[in-house]
């Protein structure tokens, strides 16, 4: 490979590393905490927030309009963003585009105040949904460092026994919470939180600690019970019942009308929910089907999220087993011309007419989002909850560190980094310039990948971080030693760095393997703590390799046949 190209190569992976770190330091540095809080609040709370900041936004901007010289002014800059909304309806109404976009031009694009309200309320939900899709792209703190949320999960035994029509024994409540604990740990590591805290308490309920600013959404994901999702035929005369029912003022309760005789036995009523802007499921209407589903959600196998080629609307495609496909077949093709319904948690999210029988075992349809449709691949992945949990308390936790215990070991973490950058060009000279460089690089690339996966940083995740810096620094020691070596027996420039590389190869790839062996096998059978220590020094020698036979001998090549430079300074003896 030529240096041009070695160049390039890292050249790529630096932009690729400001990419992945990117949403990290925006977060932590450019976002204010109110933002923080909207973005880690639920929708609804985005919701009530964005309609509030529109309509105080909207006063402010009906009382400039009042003022002829406010009027003949450009719009103030924090409502700047109205100008685009405005340019594009000038457009779609085939009028002359203004050339001064003054605040009345910009209303003029408007028809009326309450379409401005609208494109207001637009971009301030837009603002914060784009925020919180950010936060989940973003190198996350711990527990003991910044704290993050804590439930407790209380399992319901009644139903259980309801279902199994049999009283439990104490083995076996207890084998039904560790299978819980079991399903609830496989979901919560599949969904990207790194190193949560899940155990039983005394009173046989769960406490899950998660890292990170609390999201009170994200426990809705864990505790989604594979099996609630199913494929049901519509009763089209009991829908039309239900909402003749209900038009006139009837009310449903726990699936049925409160009067008797309204809907046959072996039916039930269900709400048909659709998302609106914000993602938050709206009662549609209400439709009626079996009390049993045609299709049990368990033999659904993976539900991969999609986008329709023409309407471009997100769709979600089921695979089924073998079972599942021959099922699906027999009641589409018996169910011709009817309607069928997808239900999950006992909401309607989709329905559609059936026009013809479907083979394959591949269902699409729409009504999921990409992010519901990824939770529900989770789900069907890591299995069914043996037992319904409900949550007793959500609560945000306090780090476990003072706020003087992790700033006095930053402190610490900061200086180490700086005596080592320090002795490197000390001793060194040149070529530890070099190696401070390329260890600079190490820890850019290692924190770029890392928050690229959502990781979750703690104090001993951290602490592999320096072993990796220790590392990164002994392999450009055993480099540097025998590049001095060659020199000392008369070697010019080029070649004492090209023998010094081949013959320090070896030595750097058998210790930085033998650690990487260690850090795979603690991240594989370690757990919370520790392994958080393995990812991160098992992903830190990979960089380190990197940087320090292939930046650090890129560095050198250029110096020797770029610069066109004869000696090399790496000793204070050698010249």
């Amino acid at each position: 490979m030529t240096k041009m190209m070695r160049l390039l190569l890292v050249l790529v992976f630096v932009g690729l590393g400001a990419v992945f770190l990117y949403p990290t330091v925006s977060w932590y540095f450019f976002t204010d905490q109110e933002m923080k809080t909207l973005a880690n609040g639920t929708r609804e709370e985005i919701r009530l927030w964005s309609e509030q900041k529109a309509f105080d936004a909207l006063a402010e901007i009906e009382e400039l309009s009042k003022d002829a010289d406010a009027v003949s002014r450009p719009i103030p800059e924090e409502y700047d963003f109205l100008r685009g909304v405005a340019k594009e309806n000038y457009r779609l109404a085939d009028e002359d585009i203004p050339k001064d976009w003054t605040l009345g031009e910009v209303l003029n694009g408007f028809r009326n105040f309450d379409q401005v309200r609208l494109a207001l309320e637009d971009t301030y939900r837009q603002r914060v949904l784009d925020l919180k899709e950010m936060k989940g792209k973003i190198l996350a703190l711990g527990l003991d460092l910044s704290g993050g949320l804590s439930v407790v999960l209380e399992p319901d035994f009644a139903a259980l026994e309801e279902a199994s029509t049999e009283v439990l024994s104490a083995e076996d409540k207890t084998a039904a919470l560790e299978s819980a604990l079991e399903v609830i740990n496989n979901r919560i590591d599949t969904f990207g939180v790194t190193e949560p805290q899940i155990r039983k308490q005394l009173d046989d309920s769960i406490l899950i600690e998660i890292p990170g600013e609390a999201d009170p959404e994200r426990v809705n994901s864990f505790l989604m019970g594979r099996g609630s999702l199913g494929f049901y035929i519509v009763d089209d005369e009991g829908t039309e019942a239900i909402r003749a029912y209900t038009a006139s003022g009837g009310r449903i309760e726990d699936g049925r009308p409160v009067e008797e005789g309204i809907l046959a036995e072996g039916l039930q009523v269900l709400g048909y929910f659709t998302k609106d802007s914000y993602g938050i499921d709206q009662f549609n209407s209400w439709i009626v089907v079996s009390n049993t589903p045609g299709l049990d959600g368990q033999h659904i196998r993976e539900a991969r999220p999609e986008t329709d080629q023409n309407t471009l609307q997100p769709i979600v495609t089921f695979r089924l087993d073998a079972e599942g496909a021959t099922i699906f077949q027999r009641l589409t093709s018996e169910n011709v011309q009817k309607y069928m319904a997808v239900v999950l948690d006992d909401k309607v999210k989709a329905y559609a007419l059936i026009t013809e029988a479907i083979p394959g075992g591949s269902v699409r349809v729409t009504g999921f989002d990409y992010s519901e449709a990824n939770d529900l691949a989770v789900v069907l992945r890591t299995g069914s909850l043996p037992i319904e949990l409900g949550i007793r308390t959500l609560q945000s936790v306090g780090a476990s560190l003072g706020a003087d215990t992790i700033q006095a070991g930053l402190n610490a973490i900061l200086i180490g980094f700086g005596l080592v950058f320090v002795f490197m060009a000390l001793w060194y000279k040149g070529a530890g310039l070099i190696a401070d460089l390329a260890l600079a690089i190490n820890l850019f690339l290692l924190t770029a990948l890392l928050s690229s996966f959502n990781f979750t940083l703690t104090m001993t995740s951290i602490a592999g971080l320096i072993l990796t810096v220790g590392m990164s620094v002994d392999a450009n020691v055993i480099i540097f030693e025998r590049i001095k070596e060659e020199l000392r027996m008369g070697k010019s420039r080029g070649a004492a760095v090209d023998t010094g590389f081949k013959k320090a190869f070896w030595t750097v790839m058998d210790a930085q393997i033998t650690t990487l062996i260690a850090a795979l096998f603690l991240s594989q059978l370690g757990k919370g703590p520790v392994q958080g220590f393995a990812v991160t020094l098992a992903w830190g020698i990979g960089c380190s390799l990197f940087t320090a036979l292939f930046v650090s001998r890129l560095l050198f090549d250029i110096g020797t046949e770029g610069m066109k430079r004869q000696k090399l300074s790496i000793a204070w003896g050698i010249k």
